[in-house]
């Protein structure tokens, strides 16, 4: 028996999908998230073999769920999207993730990929893998990309600050260095950049 946990901020598609996978004879759903952060508590309280996580998920996403799931727990995880953003998946793979898969994947082909995952077997969908194939390398350091993931949640410079223990005249250095390699005009274009890029 796999045991799997599966989370997605749409109760819909994720209702669905337990109910789907429920009637595969070897998969069972230990647990069901609506956020990331449940996601993750969830992962700790019944470590299952398998956390099958949407990316678009509030407040962080999926991927920052998968790499905090991945170091404290054995549990394989696979990444579901509707939007397959270049970038996200170089990162995916460096934090463990077995499996990257679109929304559009139907329930008995996800779950043919959770048993390969559980098998220790990799999959990657072949669109998503050539998208990331043809993108660009990002040309941001990791301390611009860092106050750049902060900025997106509409954090002021103080507050950014505080979040990555810089003085905020540092992170205005930094800001202003993402945008002028960005060419855009404010941090929050260059945060919706990078974020579109799949570098945040």
């Amino acid at each position: 028996m796999i045991r799997l946990l599966l989370a997605d901020d749409e109760d819909l598609i994720r209702g669905a999908l337990a109910a789907l996978l429920a009637l595969e004879e070897d998969l069972h759903v230990v647990a069901e998230a609506a956020t990331s952060t449940d996601a993750v508590r969830l992962a700790r309280e019944h470590r299952p073999d398998i956390a099958v996580l949407d990316l678009e998920m509030p407040p962080a996403d999926g991927l920052r769920a998968a790499e905090e799931i991945r170091a404290e727990l054995p549990t394989s995880v696979i990444l579901v999207t509707r939007h397959a953003r270049p970038g996200v998946l170089r990162r995916a793979l460096a934090a463990g993730v077995r499996g990257f898969v679109p929304k559009t994947t139907p329930a008995a082909r996800l779950a043919e990929i959770i048993r390969d995952v559980a098998a220790g077997r990799r999959y990657v969908d072949s669109d998503i893998a050539a998208s990331a194939l043809a993108e660009d390398d990002c040309p941001l350091t990791e301390r611009e990309l860092e106050v750049l993931r902060v900025s997106r949640t509409g954090a002021s410079i103080n507050e950014i600050a505080a979040q990555v223990h810089l003085a905020p005249g540092t992170v205005r250095n930094y800001l202003s260095a993402a945008m002028a390699k960005l060419g855009v005009a404010s941090r929050h274009a260059a945060a919706h950049r990078a974020w579109e890029e799949g570098w945040i």
